[in-house]
C-alpha cells in the first residue's frame, strides 16, 4: 500500500498565504471560490498545501485577491533571501501566524479603530499581563 507523499513546504506557505490575504479582505472560502470558478473544497485544499496550486490559478488568485503573485511568495522558504540571511527569522513570523489567524484579524481591526493613544497603550499593557500570568502558571 503506497503512503500519501507529506505536502511540499513551498506548497504549504503558499497556501497560507492565500488564506491570510483572503481573510484580510474578509473573503469566505466559498466566496473566493465562486471567483475562481472552483469548490470551497479546492479552496480548502490549496491553504493546507495538500493540492498545488497551478500558475495560471495562482494569477487569478492573486488577480482575485488583489496582490502581486510575489505577494504568495515573499519571505518562504528557501527563498533567495532567506539563503543571504535577508528573510525574517522564525521569531519575527509571529506577525504572519498572527495575522493568519481570525482571531488575530479580528483584533487587530479592532485596535486599530481605537483613535485614543492612552487607551491602545492600556489594551497592550493589559495583554502583556494576561501573557505573563499565562507564563507563571
Amino acid at each position: 500500500m503506497a503512503s500519501k507523499k507529506a505536502p511540499n513546504p513551498i506548497d504549504i506557505y503558499v497556501g497560507s498565504r492565500v488564506r491570510l490575504r483572503r481573510m484580510m479582505l474578509s473573503m469566505s472560502q466559498e466566496k473566493l471560490g465562486e471567483h475562481l470558478g472552483i469548490t470551497f473544497q479546492q479552496i480548502q485544499k490549496y491553504e493546507k498545501g495538500t493540492n498545488r496550486i497551478g500558475a495560471s490559478r495562482l494569477q487569478h488568485i492573486a488577480t482575485t485577491l488583489e496582490v502581486p503573485v510575489a505577494f504568495f511568495f515573499e519571505d518562504a522558504p528557501g527563498s533567495p533571501q532567506e539563503a543571504a540571511g535577508l528573510a525574517e527569522s522564525k521569531a519575527e513570523n509571529f506577525v504572519i501566524d498572527f495575522l493568519s489567524s481570525s482571531e488575530g484579524l479580528q483584533l487587530n481591526r479592532a485596535f486599530v479603530q481605537i483613535k485614543d493613544q492612552k487607551v491602545r497603550r492600556k489594551i497592550v499593557e493589559l495583554v502583556r499581563e494576561i501573557a505573563n500570568d499565562k507564563n507563571d502558571d
